[in-house]
């Protein structure tokens, strides 16, 4: 069982950040499974676990939402295929290279993945833990 059960970003453009996503996740086999307003919840196996949306949310004053913060994200890929077309497709969407996929030794030896900026600037990844 994972430790978090959702999470969410909070983007600036939230028609444009919703198909970035749906086409990014697409090759992880997650999908869109729910939205309220501006706000869309992407999961696997009918679980929205992944949140995108525009605030303000309910936590949020005026001032944290002056500023997008970037955040760091990991998706898991089941394999070592699904990184690469994340990678591949994440560009194809409009995302900036952060790193190719490959094997980051220094994290651990199997450890396969790739990175990219989205529209709003995170930093977001798709890993592989399993050996080829």
């Amino acid at each position: 069982m994972s430790l978090l059960d959702h999470c969410s970003l909070f983007v600036s453009d939230y028609e444009k950040s919703k198909a970035f996503y749906t086409k990014v996740l697409a090759p992880l086999g997650a999908a869109p499974i729910m939205e309220f307003g501006q706000a869309c919840g992407f999961g696997r196996d009918n679980k929205p676990d992944f949140w995108i949306g525009k605030g303000p949310a309910s936590f949020q004053t005026s001032e944290q939402l002056a500023v997008i913060t970037p955040t760091h994200l990991a998706f898991t890929a089941r394999t070592r295929a699904e990184v690469d077309a994340f990678y591949r497709v994440a560009l194809e969407a409009g995302g900036k290279d952060f790193g190719p996929p490959g094997i980051r030794a220094h994290y651990h030896p199997d450890y396969y993945g790739a990175f990219v900026i989205d529209p709003d600037g995170h930093d977001i990844e798709a890993v592989c833990h399993l050996p080829e």
